[in-house]
């Protein structure tokens, strides 16, 4: 039992970290343990369906509900639990409103033909022989010049799935390609978020985080490629034989045009002036909805009552443009906000689990363990790697999975005689670009909603995603470029 006194908390870049000191260890890995119980339980076995179509929201919850169960025998006060989970819904309450966002531009990119287009001109640009490294290197570019993969995977990834569906290619290869290019870039440009949070947790400067993070980044995203490149020459595409059917269809069905690229150039153009994700993708929403008026009449008409009723339907509901090829009715279909909405659930539903978690102090109680057993460099490596690994799967979002290891570890770094690059590295390399493989966590939820495809069927082709935890580790188990404090 507890009073007041054993419960402290620190904020760091409005991220609240709450230490119970009465909290066992077994008593903070309880949630944990059942809630990862029943999640393998409704994947392996009841094929998602456990608790019906919002299984995985509804586990969430259950897990949240026996942490609080937990918290209250620790007498942790009801109002400290409901505190942080309004933190955490608070700090995703931009995100949620993006998804919103990247619903509606779906949907009025498909009925304006700006998806088409995308389509119809990269069919005859990207060959299936080096469809997914171009992949790669095109998602990179573009997440490198933003500073973000959410916004690479609603442009340029969204594009990228279309054209891949039509020459076949399994849309999880396409996905993971999509997705490793997406946060080589994130991790490697001065413009992300999370790589300006790593080394101000960890007590290091910008650039030199990103000098030493090429280290690891540099080889990962290299074999990434290579991997991606023999894949592209191994895989067998059905599409590509039908490609002049599948050109002649989408000219016919649509009015296409060079012009419809304004819309995608001026979303990217706004996030490169540095102008807020909502007011740039809001501006690919409506100038979209414009180039529907304008480009598309036929098609608004065949789609609502009227031309304006058509636009707002695929703005915010399920809109189904017909074909006489039915792989293209697949790929031409939207679901608008609406089509967001089991995503932004989970979203939810991960905060309140996370919230509570943090409230009694589980996340703190299970770090605090993994950090008392770090006796050697590369135990050190290997907790931090496993704090953040454990912390995007319940916390459910990828900050608190480098602020908590940021601030837990740093001290002990420092007394290793370990240079504050070593951390901040590893926590791009084990908390950043894992995030996106946890099926409840933010990351996680919307690339798989943004681009349509399940975390499951990604995963293993996410390879620059998967494989950069334990390149950060070979290199500290090799002792290769361990950074050391230069003494004054």
């Amino acid at each position: 039992m507890q009073d007041q006194k054993n419960i402290s908390e620190f904020k760091a870049n409005q991220q609240t970290i709450i230490e119970n000191k009465a909290l066992s260890f077994s008593e903070a890995l309880l949630p944990v343990v059942l809630l990862m119980g029943l999640l393998f339980y409704n994947i392996m076995f009841a094929e998602g369906a456990l608790l019906g179509d919002y299984s995985n929201q509804f586990i969430l919850l259950i897990g949240g509900a026996i942490a609080a169960v937990v918290g209250f025998y620790n007498k942790v006060p009801l109002t400290l639990m409901l505190s942080e989970i309004w933190e955490n819904l608070k700090s995703v309450f931009i995100p949620i409103l993006i998804l919103c966002l990247v619903g509606a531009l779906g949907g009025t990119w498909l009925v304006s033909g700006v998806i088409p287009a995308m389509v119809y001109y990269g069919l005859q640009v990207l060959s299936p022989e080096i469809f997914l490294p171009a992949s790669v290197i095109i998602s990179a570019i573009i997440s490198i010049a933003t500073g973000s993969s959410w916004t690479t995977s609603a442009t340029v990834g969204i594009a990228l799935i279309g054209i891949g569906n039509a020459l076949g290619i399994n849309p999880g290869m396409i996905a993971g390609a999509v997705i490793s290019g997406a946060y080589f870039g994130d991790k490697m440009s001065p413009l992300s978020d999370t790589t300006n949070l790593a080394p101000a947790m960890a007590g290091t400067d910008l650039f030199s985080h990103i000098k030493y993070m090429t280290i690891t980044t540099v080889p990962t995203i290299l074999v990434t490629l290579v991997v991606f490149s023999v894949l592209s020459f191994t895989i067998d595409t059905s599409g590509s034989a039908d490609l002049s059917h599948l050109l002649d269809t989408i000219d016919t069905t649509f009015n296409i045009s060079p012009w419809l690229f304004l819309v995608p150039l001026c979303v990217i153009g706004l996030i490169l002036l540095k102008t807020k994700p909502l007011l740039a993708l809001s501006a690919g929403v409506l100038l979209a909805a414009v180039f529907a008026f304008i480009f598309q009449p036929e098609i608004l008409n065949a789609l609502g009552d009227s031309q304006l009723s058509a636009v707002i339907t695929s703005i915010f509901t399920d809109t189904q443009i017909t074909t006489d090829n039915e792989k293209l009715n697949d790929l031409f279909a939207a679901g608008g906000i609406k089509g967001m909405l089991w995503t932004i659930l989970l979203i939810i539903c991960a905060m309140v689990f996370g919230g509570i978690m943090d409230g009694i102090g589980a996340l703190s109680r299970i770090t605090s363990a993994l950090l008392a057993v770090a006796s050697s460099v590369f135990g050190l490596f290997a907790s931090t790697v496993i704090s953040c690994l454990g912390l995007n799967a319940i916390a459910s979002d990828q900050y608190l999975a480098i602020v908590i290891p940021g601030k837990m570890f740093k001290k002990a770094y420092e007394d290793k005689g370990l240079a504050p690059e070593n951390l901040s590295r590893t926590l791009e390399d084990s908390g950043t670009v894992t995030s996106v493989l946890i099926p409840w966590n933010t990351c996680g939820a919307y690339q798989s909603g943004v681009l349509g495809v399940d975390v499951g069927e990604y995963f293993i082709y996410a390879i620059f995603n998967w494989l950069s935890p334990f390149t950060t580790l070979l290199f500290a188990a090799l002792r290769i470029k361990i950074k050391l404090i230069v003494s004054k």
